[in-house]
C-alpha cells in the first residue's frame, strides 16, 4: 500500500442506528470480534497511519472512542447535534493539518471495504486531478440506494436519492456507496454552501456534487466490482450478513 502524505481520512461514526433495536451505538456492534468502525479505520491506516485518521462520534461518544483507542489512536471530532453527514464532514475539517490536500471519507457502518478498492478511488481522485471522486457500485438491484447521475462524457452530473428519481433514473444501476475522495479546498467551499434543505432539515453530503457542478468542477467516479464489500449495516439481518461475508472474504 501506498503513503499518501497529504492524504486525511475521515470516518463518519456518529449516529445512533435505531435500526438495529439495540442501546448500543451502531457503529460498536461487532463483525468478526471487532466493532464495525474499527474494521474502517484499519482499512484507511495503510495510507495515512492514524495521526491523519478523524473520526466523527456524537451518540455514545465516550464509548466509541474507548472502543477504538484499545487499537489505534485516531483523532475525534464531537458532532453535538446529529444535522447530517454534511454537518459531520464539517466538524472535522478544522482538525486538518494544513499540509492535508485530498480528503478521503468513509462510513463507520461499511465494515467490509477493503485497503485495495481505497487505494483504487485514491489513484483515480489523483490521476485524473478531480475535484470530487466517487466510489461507485454496479448492482443488480438499484432499488433504495441514490443513484450516479452521469453525463454523456462520463462526468457525474449529481447523485439523486431515491425518493426524488424520475422513471428513466431508476433503471440506472450504478449507486452511491458514501464513499468519496475530495479535493480539500473545494470541500470546505462547497460544504458552506449546503442547505438543509430535505424532509429531514440534515445537511446532506451528497448537496457537494451539485454545488461542485456550479463552480464548473471536474467530478468523476470510480466503479468497484463487489458491491457487498460497501454494504451499510444499519439493521440486525445486515450485521448478521455482514459476519457471514467476512468469514468468506477471509477464506
Amino acid at each position: 500500500m501506498k503513503n499518501y502524505k497529504h492524504l486525511a481520512v475521515i470516518i463518519l461514526a456518529a449516529g445512533k442506528g435505531t435500526r438495529m433495536k439495540s442501546d448500543l451505538a451502531k457503529v460498536l456492534h461487532k463483525v468478526a470480534d471487532k466493532s464495525m468502525v474499527i474494521h474502517v479505520v484499519e482499512a484507511a491506516i495503510p495510507f495515512t497511519g492514524a495521526n491523519n485518521i478523524h473520526v466523527v462520534v456524537g451518540h455514545q461518544a465516550d464509548r466509541v472512542k474507548a472502543d477504538i483507542d484499545k487499537y489505534h489512536s485516531p483523532i475525534y471530532a464531537y458532532q453535538a447535534d446529529l444535522l447530517g453527514t454534511g454537518d459531520a464532514v464539517k466538524t472535522a475539517l478544522p482538525g486538518l493539518k494544513p499540509s492535508i490536500e485530498t480528503v478521503l471519507v468513509l462510513c463507520g457502518d461499511v465494515p467490509l471495504i477493503r485497503s485495495e478498492t481505497l487505494e483504487n478511488l485514491i489513484e483515480g481522485h489523483l490521476k485524473n486531478q478531480a475535484g470530487i471522486t466517487v466510489l461507485a457500485a454496479e448492482v443488480e438491484d438499484p432499488t433504495g440506494y441514490g443513484r450516479v447521475i452521469h453525463d454523456e462524457k462520463e462526468q457525474v452530473l449529481s447523485i439523486r436519492e431515491e425518493a426524488d428519481i424520475n422513471e428513466q433514473e431508476r433503471r440506472i444501476k450504478t449507486v452511491n456507496t458514501g464513499i468519496y475522495c475530495f479535493n480539500r479546498n473545494l470541500l470546505e467551499v462547497a460544504i458552506e454552501k449546503i442547505q438543509p434543505e430535505n424532509n429531514q432539515r440534515e445537511y446532506y453530503l451528497t448537496d457537494v456534487i451539485e454545488i461542485a457542478q456550479k463552480m464548473h468542477r471536474k467530478i468523476i467516479s470510480v466503479t468497484m466490482d463487489n458491491p457487498d464489500e460497501v454494504m451499510g449495516v444499519n439493521t440486525l439481518q445486515e450485521l448478521e450478513k455482514a459476519n457471514a461475508l467476512i468469514q468468506k472474504q477471509r477464506k
